[in-house]
């Protein structure tokens, strides 16, 4: 396992800016690393890693991506262990959620915004 900080949760108060350390899967950290590397360059784009609200518990870490230009604000939140896979293409990231029987749930994050499909059927050649 590996450990990453992560912002505390808002409450309660008296920690509220300590970063907190949590104890990971390492594909867990691979897929928190991915994330932040795509969405530090990009203007609009803000990734942020919380502690969940399961406390002490091993891949606790929430993620809120926040995109914000102009009058437009988007925000996707989830677990960190409801991924099941990340990837960065160059100009999108594809977030892969809860894969069952070839179906799962996909999040595009582009430089203009983000796409949800709730229903994706997965593709295998």
């Amino acid at each position: 396992m590996a450990t990453i900080e992560v912002q505390p949760r808002q409450t309660p108060g008296e920690r509220a800016d300590t970063p907190v350390k949590v104890e990971i899967d390492e594909l867990f950290g691979e897929h928190a690393a991915i994330i932040e590397d795509w969405a530090e360059p990009r203007p609009g784009w803000a990734a942020t890693l919380r502690e969940g609200h399961d406390f002490g518990r091993a891949n606790n870490v929430e993620v809120e991506l926040l995109f914000a230009f102009g009058e437009q604000t988007s925000s996707l939140r989830f677990r960190l262990d409801q991924l099941d896979a990340v990837t960065d293409t160059g100009q999108e990231l594809v977030l892969r959620f809860e894969e069952t029987d070839g179906i799962a749930k996909i999040a595009y994050l582009t430089a203009n915004g983000l796409d949800v499909e709730l229903f994706h059927v997965l593709t295998y050649t």
